[in-house]
């Protein structure tokens, strides 16, 4: 894995203290453990490896745009090798399904280096093809309430935890400005579009998805969206049929180790 400096030159972004201490990773191994996150999956893209993704709707699945292409070469990935597998633990999935299509932010470009505008687009919209009506997957919804200081969890699959799911139950948003979330929450490669969520009078929603990690002041930090503006403009681009894969792009640049861009921040995506 690749340790990324971020030289904040978002100035704003001085990290706050925590107003919590940050819980460890559990692993959800057992029904029990699960219960209440079997709409977080997997998001198996053959050739690629694999993604972590939200039920949003009962034929809705919400991650991270850049999963959605090639690691090497930038070219959109093909739906057909795409496949949510909801609530995988210990190899077996509540449900499983295909691909039929998917969106990404208009804002977002694959094309370019991974600067902070970048990331605050880092979101795609998974359309399946057959809605998941089971009692036990319950879709998340969103909130529109996110501040700097708020106390959050995440549920992510990631890099030698790939069978089953981890929660977090506690980090903190550290530092925010224009959509840009940094976080104090445990990253690491596979969970690229995890769900962050936040409490609220006991019910978990959504505020945000991880699309990259950096270091900052020497601590690790996850980086993500305010995701009130993006989603939005994603269920429009999907009920409009403006679907990823009419028009992938053709290359991408890929950041090298040491290498940084002009905006003096340098992230990578997990």
């Amino acid at each position: 894995m690749r340790k990324l400096l971020i030289s904040l030159v978002f100035g704003v972004f001085s990290a706050v203290s925590a107003q919590a201490q940050t819980s460890a990773l559990q692993s959800l191994e057992t029904g029990n453990d699960a219960r209440g996150w079997e709409a977080v999956g997997r998001l198996d893209i053959d050739g690629k490896g694999f993604c972590t993704g939200t039920l949003i709707a009962p034929d809705l699945v919400l991650t991270a745009a850049h999963c959605m292409f090639e690691t090497n070469g930038g070219q959109a990935v093909d739906f057909n090798r795409i496949s949510f597998l909801a609530g995988l633990r210990n190899g077996r999935a509540e449900a499983t399904r295909s691909v039929r299509n998917a969106v990404i932010h208009p804002s977002y470009d694959n094309r370019t280096d991974t600067t902070s505008d970048v990331v605050r687009y880092d979101v795609a919209l998974l359309q399946l093809d057959q809605p998941i009506r089971n009692s036990r997957i319950e879709p998340f919804e969103l909130s529109t309430s996110m501040l700097r200081g708020s106390q959050v969890g995440v549920v992510s699959y990631a890099k030698d935890r790939a069978e089953n799911p981890s929660l977090q139950e506690t980090c903190n948003v550290t530092g925010q400005q224009a959509g840009l979330l940094v976080m104090s929450c445990e990253i690491d490669f596979g969970a690229s579009g995890a769900p962050v969520f936040r409490n609220e009078n006991g019910v978990p929603r959504l505020v945000s998805v991880f699309s990259a990690m950096a270091e900052l002041d020497g601590e690790k930090v996850a980086l993500g969206m305010d995701l009130a503006e993006p989603i939005a403009t994603l269920r429009l681009a999907l009920e409009e049929g403006r679907g990823l894969f009419s028009t992938p792009p053709t290359s991408a640049r890929v950041i090298r180790p040491g290498e940084r861009n002009d905006t003096g921040a340098l992230f990578v995506r997990p």
